[in-house]
């Protein structure tokens, strides 16, 4: 645990110096992209001189140069003030975002549990049943779900069920009488809301997941205490799921850590379409408004979940293969 301490003590100082970097370079292509807060709120006002967006962009400080607003922009985030949202109702960041993330964090992390709760048995009987019908048919699966997009399958999912067979709502997270219902009956509209998008999180996910594994535990079960473990009469129960499936488990972590960031990134297409109130689509609107706090707001968290998706991978490495920390003491 000692070396595990001191590799994680590590990475978290490479860390911090990468999320430095994630942020100025985030700052400043975000400002070289076409457009400005002022243009988003004086374009459309005829009464709208250029005395006026002058007052606007000295309002904003977006008169100074770049690189003092990205100072004091970093000696706000050093104290957690994300400032102020430049469009809209102008509220503190941070309580925007904080508004929007159980939503999103919520959704993506029951499609991370039933991935997993899919693809790990697909991955293990597909292995064990190599060029069988259940292989064969995962592998269809599989090559569908990494063809289709999921804009694409989300289109087709509302216009299935939506339309032509309509049992569930296609956007919006509650319906109209929400206040009215029980709270059973509540809960029971808030999963008809968000069956599809879900529905689409987890199918997008599983074809990668799956198939990792499936490759990862054909190589486990290739390997000489493999052999050596059926040679002495341990069950098949036993030889899989104690010995083969902990050391393929490790493209899973890999892919479980990649996946963080995927909260907000993953969300905005799908928010955007089922019109759900969540990270995505505020992302989507802050980007569409040239709202810069709110941009850098949304992507220091995608930074933080992205760096922090790296450290768990890490963690769950040296936790599942005590290689990892024996290399990290030899190291130290």
């Amino acid at each position: 645990m000692l070396a595990l301490a001191n590799r994680l003590l590590r990475k978290t100082l490479w860390v911090a110096g990468i999320f430095l970097g994630i942020t100025l370079i985030s700052f400043a292509v975000i400002h070289l992209a076409p457009g400005s807060p002022t243009d988003m709120q004086t374009t459309l006002n005829p009464l709208a001189t250029a005395e006026t967006r002058a007052r606007l962009e000295k309002l904003y400080g977006l008169d100074r140069p770049l690189y003092i607003q990205y100072a004091d922009w970093l000696g706000k985030l050093v104290r957690f003030d994300f400032g102020q949202s430049l469009s809209g109702d102008h509220r503190p960041v941070w309580e925007k975002i904080r508004e929007r993330l159980p939503l999103t964090f919520s959704m993506n992390i029951v499609s991370l549990l039933l991935t997993l709760a899919v693809a790990v048995p697909i991955g293990v009987v597909s292995a064990r049943r190599q060029g069988g019908a259940f292989d064969r048919g995962a592998t269809v699966l599989v090559f569908i779900g990494f063809a289709m997009p999921g804009f694409w399958l989300a289109l087709l999912l509302m216009l299935l069920f939506g339309i032509s067979w309509p049992v569930l709502p296609i956007s919006g997270l509650t319906s109209m009488d929400f206040a009215t219902l029980s709270p059973l009956g509540k809960a029971g509209d808030l999963a008809r809301h968000l069956a599809l998008p879900i529905f689409i999180y987890t199918f997008g996910s599983l074809a990668g997941m799956s198939r990792f594994l499936r490759s990862s535990m054909l190589e486990v079960l290739r390997q000489d205490y493999i052999l050596t473990a059926r040679a002495k009469g341990l069950p098949e129960r036993v030889v899989i799921y104690k010995h083969a499936l902990r050391n393929a488990l490790l493209p899973v972590i890999t892919i479980l850590g990649l996946s963080v960031p995927g909260l907000i990134g993953g969300s905005v297409i799908i928010e955007s379409i089922f019109a759900l109130p969540g990270l995505g689509q505020l992302f989507y609107q802050s980007v569409m408004a040239r709202d810069y706090p709110l941009i850098m707001g949304n992507l220091v968290l995608g930074a933080v979940l992205t760096l922090a998706g790296n450290l768990l991978a890490d963690a769950g490495y040296a936790l599942a293969d005590p290689r990892i920390r024996l290399g990290g003491r030899e190291g130290a």
